[in-house]
């Protein structure tokens, strides 16, 4: 019986009809796949993903997190739908389709996934939209949540039969509510740890850094650990004073979404990274600053500051299976105002490799560990007064943008091979009305660009904006 983290259930508290926390894939596959062939699949290959087999279930009076537990009732006709788009269907067209889709809020009383298997794309090609809830998995498990019903071969050989798992059942309410009585007694032991270990830093966490006083209280007690002679000496690196210009895409988000996507070949983005000295990271972020630099000058709304993103890190290990949300947001410049792309390029790089120090020295698990030590009642009223209060006031964070290494092999669903696969990632109030998420694939990297539909109608220019960026770049070398 596993039971949400603070951090998982902060991405159901600040849901709302507008705040969506769903996270998915959209795959391009060669051929035809009948439903009946998806079903088979996936009803084989589920048993051994947990999360989509199980519901939540509420404690009483939300008193503390919800607990994850087996579906008795779990029905894949349910979850496994299909549709077709009007032949011969083209990418925009099923873009469209995938934001309608990505905007509806998955049904709380099922296992929080969906799977739309979409017929009529020209090219015969099939696609396959998966959606996840961001409170049962972040982006790169979600990543291998997929990547269990991918073969290595087009006709693998029919798998070991998995040993029979014990089904977590629901416990009873009583048992519900000592855990709870547990959890709050063990609250303020959370805190505390947090407290000591992050206090030094709080002038280097994002959003918490542009609090009142948080430079001061940090850098006194940095001076006292100094002094104690606790701690290993090492200074993280300073984090600049970032405030969010205002741009089309922040404020409240829209209940609709437009998607876009586009691929970019990965040999390309290599050689520019061969030819400057940086990383494949640092040039991806670099197309992402100058494709909106671009939409922003169309919009006459550059800022004369460089914009800020959130760009998400992992802190999943290797070997790690845990399900649930491993990540954490760092925060960094984007420089969308400098003109040259050389220079962007070295700026953007920069500020990669000042957010990377950060990382490894700052206390990375602070958002889950300052969480796990707040009542639950008392979380949720939080989270949804706080994204009320960023809806209505200054942005932390203009956008997100992120970049997600994969498979550099072919991989085949159904014996069908994988063509690409593009993320489609979430928007908040709180994050900006734009999310650019990029994951490589044999070969490509494909880009997922997700946007409010009235703040970013003409999301697919961002697209071709991507494309012209790399070729500036490359005429560079």
């Amino acid at each position: 019986m596993r039971q949400l983290s603070a951090l998982d259930a902060q991405f159901l508290n600040f849901e709302t009809d507008t705040n969506v926390a769903n996270v998915a894939g959209l795959s391009i596959l060669e051929g035809e796949i009948s439903r009946d062939e998806l079903v088979s699949l996936v009803r084989q290959r589920s048993a051994m993903v947990a999360p989509l087999r199980q519901r939540m279930l509420p404690v009483p009076f939300g008193l503390d997190h919800p607990y994850w537990v087996q579906d008795e009732a779990f029905d894949l006709d349910y979850h496994v739908r299909e549709l077709a788009l009007p032949a011969p269907g083209s990418d925009r067209q099923l873009a469209a389709q995938v934001a309608r889709l990505h905007a509806r809020r998955l049904d709380r009383r099922h296992p929080l996934w969906e799977m739309y298997l979409i017929h009529g794309l020209a090219g015969d090609r099939t696609a396959l939209y998966t959606k996840l809830h961001h409170a049962a998995i972040d982006g790169l498990g979600g990543a291998d949540v997929l990547a269990a019903f991918m073969d290595l071969e087009p006709n693998p050989k029919p798998q070991a039969r998995e040993p029979d798992v014990e089904p977590d059942f629901a416990p009873e309410t009583a048992e519900m509510l000592v855990r709870t009585a547990a959890r709050l007694a063990a609250n303020p032991a959370h805190l505390v740890r947090f407290l000591a270990a992050a206090v030094p830093y709080l002038d280097q966490i994002p959003f918490v850094s542009g609090l009142p006083g948080a430079g001061t209280v940090s850098r006194a007690a940095r001076g006292l650990v100094r002094r104690l002679g606790l701690g290993d000496g090492q200074e993280v690196p300073g984090l600049p004073k970032l405030a969010a210009p205002r741009t089309p895409f922040n404020g409240p988000v829209s209940a609709h979404r437009r998607f876009a996507f586009v691929e970019l070949p990965l040999d390309e983005v290599k050689q520019v990274k061969n030819a400057f000295g940086v990383t494949v990271n640092d040039v991806v972020m670099t197309l992402g600053a100058s494709a909106v630099r671009r939409w922003l000058i169309d919009h006459d709304a550059l800022p004369e500051e460089p914009l800020v993103a959130g760009v998400p890190f992992s802190l999943r290990g290797v070997d790690d299976t845990e399900h649930g949300n491993q990540v954490t947001l760092m925060i960094t410049s984007l420089d969308t105002q400098i003109p040259g792309p050389r220079e962007r390029l070295w700026a953007v790089h920069e500020a990669m490799q000042r957010i990377k120090d950060r990382f490894n020295l700052a206390p990375a698990r602070w958002l889950r560990h300052l969480s796990e030590g707040m009542p639950a009642a008392l979380t949720g009223l939080a989270d949804r007064a706080a994204f009320g209060l960023v809806a209505q006031t200054a942005p932390p964070i203009n956008l997100l943008i992120s970049n997600i290494p994969g498979p550099q092999i072919p991989l085949y669903v159904c014996g069908r091979r994988l063509l690409a696969q593009y993320p489609v990632s979430v928007i908040t109030d709180a994050s900006g009305g734009l999310n650019i998420t990029a994951f490589s694939y044999n070969g490509q990297i494909s880009v997922g660009i997700v946007a409010c539909r009235t703040m970013v109608p003409d999301v697919w220019n961002l697209a071709g904006y991507l494309q012209d960026a790399l070729e500036e770049l490359k005429s560079l070398i």
